[in-house]
């Protein structure tokens, strides 16, 4: 059946035309499977209209949606999160989803050696593409680099830890160091993490192991793109 919105409780939701006869259209709707009966008098444009086709299919940048307000967002989220694609772009800014388990092959060295080889938007999103647009300006436009990382419970550790993962991979790379001798300051900054946590880290709503403390964390590279050095300082 077609693909449609419908306004329920004051609240867009994405639904499927079951049938439409005898004056009744039938709806399931796409989050918990609930049937709606609605009659003719009901069907109006406000409280249900066409679904538009990039709403439908999916995309893995948000700001190509046609329809741009809180359920289309909310609803290509979710159908990329059950396909196990945590990762969404918003232009430049990437959405991660807490997938609450582990996905193989997501963060193995061979992903980080295929995003090192691609600019940011050539790859589906992933944080290594962050990272690597991270690394990419600094090394070849000199020009210092910020990253955010926000929402409490959506794994704002575990991506910090991704992100110095994937820094440290490509410093070892631009310094010539042989993989088996690919232990750096960037690591020595990883370990540490589990003995601020021990004093920072409480158990919430969200999760077992939520930072309870804010993390800046520095680093400094040369000008061959090797981590020279770095400072973590909670706050």
């Amino acid at each position: 059946g077609a693909h449609v919105w419908v306004r329920e409780k004051e609240q867009l939701v994405p639904a499927t035309v079951n049938s439409c006869g005898d004056g009744t259209l039938v709806l399931t709707t796409d989050y918990g499977e609930q049937v709606l009966y609605l009659q003719q008098a009901e069907v109006t444009r406000e409280r249900v209209h066409a679904m538009h086709q990039t709403s439908v299919d999916g995309v893995e940048d948000m700001s190509a949606l046609a329809e741009l307000h809180e359920a289309a967002i909310m609803h290509n989220l979710y159908q990329r999160y059950q396909k196990d694609s945590i990762y969404t772009n918003i232009g430049s800014i990437l959405a991660a989803v807490n997938p609450y388990k582990q996905i193989p092959g997501l963060y193995d060295p061979e992903r980080v050696d295929l995003y090192s080889k691609h600019q940011l938007g050539e790859l589906p999103p992933h944080i290594f593409a962050v990272a690597n647009e991270c690394y990419r300006c600094i090394w070849k436009r000199h020009d210092s680099q910020c990253v955010l990382i926000g929402e409490s419970g959506a794994g704002k550790t575990e991506s910090t830890k991704l992100l110095l993962q994937f820094l440290s991979v490509m410093s070892q790379k631009s310094a010539g160091t042989p993989p088996s001798e690919r232990s750096t300051r960037v690591e020595q900054a990883i370990v540490q993490s589990p003995i601020m946590e021990a004093f920072g880290n409480a158990k919430t709503v969200y999760n077992n192991n939520s930072s309870r403390f804010g993390k800046f964390i520095q680093l400094h590279f040369s000008e061959s793109g090797n981590i020279q050095g770095g400072c973590v300082i909670d706050c």
